[in-house]
């Protein structure tokens, strides 16, 4: 696993098994080195576009989004148990990826991430499936990126699918939509 990635990403370490874990972050490192943008730039790009002005960064609302599905997934297993069991490598790893294509979908202009053509095609939940097919991850993780966004509001929807997706809208929706009181 590249340094680099370990230090965008020390939640990997929260993946029990390891070639689960070291295809999370293959793809990862697929990603960056196929995209424009540099691990330094997810530290200060947006985390969205829909945003104007937005201050928050790719990497704060990916980690946050990680975190939130965490403490989820454990909630849930504790009180839905059987009935209701999370996969939690599953999904740890679907949280991580759940944005990888956005490397691929974003260009820089000026300093500033933009859609890039490749985006305009191919938004990052289709990209980030091929990048973490490449990497050889199972179609348990590929669902979770497939499903998190409004794509996936036109399937069924794994567990863990649905955690994920929770999480990243409860952290961008307030941004979008919000009230500012």
């Amino acid at each position: 696993m590249k340094e680099e990635v370990k230090t965008l990403w020390p939640e990997l370490e929260w993946i029990d098994n390891e070639e689960l874990r070291e295809n999370t972050a293959k793809t990862w490192e697929l990603a960056l080195e196929r995209s424009v943008l540099t691990a330094d730039d997810l530290n200060t790009i947006p985390f969205t576009l829909l945003v104007p002005d937005l201050k928050v960064t790719f990497m704060a609302h990916k980690r946050a989004v990680v975190h939130i599905a965490l403490e989820s997934g454990k909630k849930m297993n504790e009180f839905f148990g059987d009935d209701l069991p999370v996969n939690m490598d599953v999904l740890i790893s679907g949280a991580i990826l759940a944005d990888v294509g956005k490397l691929l979908e974003y260009e820089l202009k000026d300093g500033k991430a933009v859609q890039g053509n490749y985006g305009k095609y191919l938004r990052h939940p289709f990209s980030g499936v091929s990048l973490a097919e490449e990497a050889g991850l199972p179609p348990e993780v590929c669902h979770i990126i497939a499903a998190h966004a409004g794509e996936g509001n036109m399937i069924k929807r794994s567990t863990e699918a649905y955690v994920v997706h929770h999480a990243d809208f409860m952290t961008f929706l307030p941004f979008r939509d919000g009230l500012k009181l």
